[in-house]
C-alpha cells in the first residue's frame, strides 16, 4: 500500500521542493498544485528542479483564492491525477505548501494500513461547529456569494444584505446534508473515487461553487455520503487564533511538535530552517508519540486566552482594553483601610507588624504618594508625585499591584484623599475595604479648631465619605467589604480588628498578641454634640457613647491574652 499526497503550493516554492522531495523519498507518490496567481518564470523554476522525479507530478493549475471554489478545483484534480497514476495508493492526503511531516513516513503508512477502510476528515453539521469566526453559518449554504471577499468586499456585502433582504434560500441537491470541518483530510481510494464519479457530481459542483468557502464543506459532505466509516479529526495539527487566522510555528516550537503526535503540521514559518532540519532529515529517529495528546490543545487555549483577554491586572498600552473587558481589574488581593489612622495611633506600623504585609500610608493623598517607610519610589518605577499619580489614578493602583505580585499590599484611604479611586476598587473582586464611617471625627476634634471652623470642613469630610460609600453599597460592588460607624466599630474594636487582620496575615491568627494605640477620646462625645447643636447631622458617626474614655482603655484591656477573639 502507499500514501498519495496532494500539496497545495501558494509560496515559498523552496520549501515546497524540499517537502516534496521527502514525501517521494518516502515511497509517497506527490502531484503538486502551484497558485495560478504564481509568476510563471517562478512555476517553471520548480518543475525543472523536480524534473527526473517519477513519483512527483504537477496539476492542472487554478487560481485560488481565499473563500473561493479554485482551493476544492485544485484539490479534487490533484487527487484525480494521484488516483489514476499509481493503482497502489490507498489513501490520499491533502496538504499545503507550509505543511511539515512531523513523523518519519513509514509511520504514517503503518498507521493507516491499520485502518484500510477509515477516512480522517473533520465533518460537522454547522448547528454544531463552535470555531466559525468572522463568517457565516447556516447562511453560507443558503445564499448566494458569486462575488470574492477580498477583491470585491463591497459586492460582497451588497449581494448578502440584498439576498437577506429579500429572503433568499438556496435550494439544495437532493439528499446533500451540508457539513463543515478542517480541509486537510486524509481520504480512501474507495472515497475519493466514489466523490469524483458521482453521477450528481454536476449539480454538487454547481451548488459549491457558490457557497461561502467550499474548501470546508465540499469534501466534508460529500464524504457523508460516500464514506464507510469516518473519523471525524485531521491528521494536521492546525489551530486557529481568535480571529480566526491559523498560528504560525517557528523554530522555539520544535519540542511542542515533536510531542504532539500529529503527522503533519501546519502552518510553519518559511524560514524555520531548524524545524525543516530536524523534520526532514532522512536520519530522524521515529518520533516520540504523545503521552498525553490533549496538552497541546490545552496550551494553545491558554494562549487563546492570553491572547483575548491579557493577563490578569495587566494593562498593556498594545491592547488596552474597553472598561469591563480586562481580565481582572488588578492582579492580586490588597487591602484598603478607610478611618483606621484617624482612630489608631502607628496604625500603619502595627498593622505591618501583625500580618507581615506591606503597609502604605494613604496612597492618594492630596500632596503625594504615602509609600511605606517614606519611600518615594517603588517597585515598577512608580513615584510618590501627586500629579503623575492623579493623571490617571487606576493606572497607579494597578501598577502598584502587578508590580508587586505576591506581596499583599495594604494602604490607607479616607475622605480627604484624591476622590475617585474608590468607584475603581468597589467592583474589584481583589479588593479587601474595610471602613469606619465617621472616624474624620476622631482627626477633627484632636486638632485644636474652633466648633465654628470645623462645621464647614465636617460638613464637607462627610459628603465626600458618603458618596465612597455609596459606591462600596451599590450593586456593581464585588470587593469584600466591611463597613462599621465609628460607634460601632468601638462597641468590639478587638473583634472586628481581627476579623481584617486575620484574612491578609500571613501566619495564621487565632488572636490579637497586641492592639494598636488608641487615639485620646477624651472629650470626642462632647465634640461631636456641639456640631449636632450647630445644625450638622451625623448619621456616619453612629450613635457614639457619651463618654469615649471608657472604649480607649477597653482595646487594651481585651487585647491581653486573645480576649474578645
Amino acid at each position: 500500500m502507499s500514501v498519495g499526497i496532494v500539496l497545495l503550493a501558494h509560496t515559498a516554492l523552496r520549501r515546497v521542493e524540499q517537502v516534496a522531495r521527502h514525501w517521494a523519498q518516502g515511497g509517497c507518490p506527490v502531484v503538486i498544485h502551484v497558485d495560478g496567481t504564481v509568476p510563471d518564470p517562478r512555476y517553471a523554476a520548480l518543475r525543472r528542479r523536480l524534473e527526473g522525479q517519477p513519483l512527483i507530478g504537477f496539476a492542472p493549475r487554478h487560481r485560488c483564492e481565499w473563500g473561493g471554489w479554485g482551493i476544492v478545483a485544485a484539490s479534487r484534480d490533484a487527487a484525480q491525477m494521484v488516483l489514476d497514476g499509481f493503482e497502489d495508493v490507498t489513501h490520499v492526503y491533502l496538504t499545503s505548501g507550509a505543511c511539515l511531516p512531523l513523523r518519519p513516513v513509514g509511520e504514517l503508512r503503518a498507521f493507516l494500513a491499520r485502518h484500510p477502510e477509515t477516512d480522517f476528515i473533520e465533518s460537522a453539521r454547522p448547528s454544531d461547529v463552535p470555531w466559525t469566526v468572522g463568517g457565516f453559518e447556516q447562511d453560507r449554504f443558503d445564499l448566494y456569494f458569486p462575488f470574492s471577499w477580498q477583491r470585491q468586499r463591497w459586492l460582497f456585502d451588497k449581494a448578502v444584505t440584498l439576498q437577506r433582504r429579500l429572503g433568499i434560500n438556496r435550494a439544495r441537491p437532493v439528499g446533500l446534508h451540508p457539513h463543515m470541518g478542517s480541509q486537510w483530510w486524509c481520504l480512501t481510494r474507495v472515497t475519493l473515487r466514489r466523490i469524483l464519479t458521482d453521477p450528481k457530481r454536476p449539480a454538487h459542483d454547481r451548488y459549491f461553487k457558490r457557497v461561502w468557502i467550499p474548501d470546508e464543506s465540499y469534501f466534508q459532505t460529500l464524504a457523508r455520503r460516500h464514506a464507510r466509516r469516518i473519523e471525524s479529526r485531521s491528521l494536521t495539527l492546525s489551530r486557529f487564533d481568535s480571529q480566526g487566522k491559523p498560528h504560525v510555528f517557528h523554530d522555539d516550537h520544535l519540542e511542542l511538535l515533536q510531542e504532539s503526535g500529529s503527522f503533519v503540521a501546519r502552518k510553519i514559518w518559511p524560514h524555520a530552517d531548524r524545524l525543516y532540519d530536524t523534520f526532514l532529515s532522512p536520519a530522524r529517529r521515529p518520533a516520540r508519540v504523545a503521552s498525553d495528546p490533549a496538552r497541546i490543545d490545552r496550551l494553545f487555549e491558554k494562549a487563546g486566552r492570553r491572547r483575548t483577554r491579557g493577563r490578569p491586572g495587566l494593562y498593556m498600552q498594545s491592547r488596552y482594553p474597553h472598561d469591563g473587558w480586562e481580565n481582572g481589574a488588578t492582579a492580586g488581593p490588597y487591602s484598603v483601610f478607610h478611618g483606621f489612622t484617624d482612630l489608631f495611633d502607628g496604625f500603619e506600623a502595627w498593622l505591618a507588624k501583625t500580618t507581615g504585609t506591606r503597609v502604605h500610608g494613604h496612597l492618594f493623598a492630596p500632596d503625594r504618594a504615602q509609600f511605606s517607610n517614606g519611600q518615594r519610589f517603588v517597585s515598577g518605577a512608580l513615584s510618590d508625585h501627586a500629579g503623575l499619580r492623579d493623571a490617571n489614578p487606576k493606572a497607579f493602583l494597578t501598577s502598584l499591584i502587578w508590580n508587586t505580585r505576591g506581596e499583599r499590599q495594604c494602604f490607607q484611604h479616607g475622605p480627604r484623599d484624591t476622590p475617585g479611586v474608590m468607584t475603581f476598587m468597589a467592583p474589584d473582586p481583589n479588593a479587601q475595604i474595610s471602613v469606619i464611617t465617621g472616624a474624620w471625627a476622631v482627626s477633627l476634634c484632636r486638632s485644636g479648631i474652633s466648633v465654628e471652623a470645623c462645621v464647614a470642613k465636617a460638613r464637607r469630610l462627610q459628603a465626600r465619605e458618603h458618596k465612597a460609600v455609596a459606591h462600596l453599597r451599590a450593586r456593581t460592588a464585588r470587593a469584600q467589604i466591611r463597613i462599621w460607624s465609628l460607634a460601632d466599630f468601638m462597641r468590639n474594636p478587638v473583634p472586628n480588628l481581627l476579623a481584617v487582620t486575620r484574612e491578609i496575615a500571613t501566619a495564621p491568627q487565632q488572636h490579637l498578641n497586641e492592639a494598636p494605640v488608641l487615639q485620646d477620646l477624651e472629650g470626642l462625645a462632647a465634640f461631636l454634640q456641639a456640631l449636632r447643636n450647630h445644625g450638622l447631622h451625623l448619621p456616619s458617626v453612629g450613635p457614639f457613647p457619651q463618654d469615649g474614655g471608657e472604649a480607649s482603655e477597653d482595646i487594651h484591656a481585651r487585647a491581653v491574652g486573645g480576649q474578645g477573639a
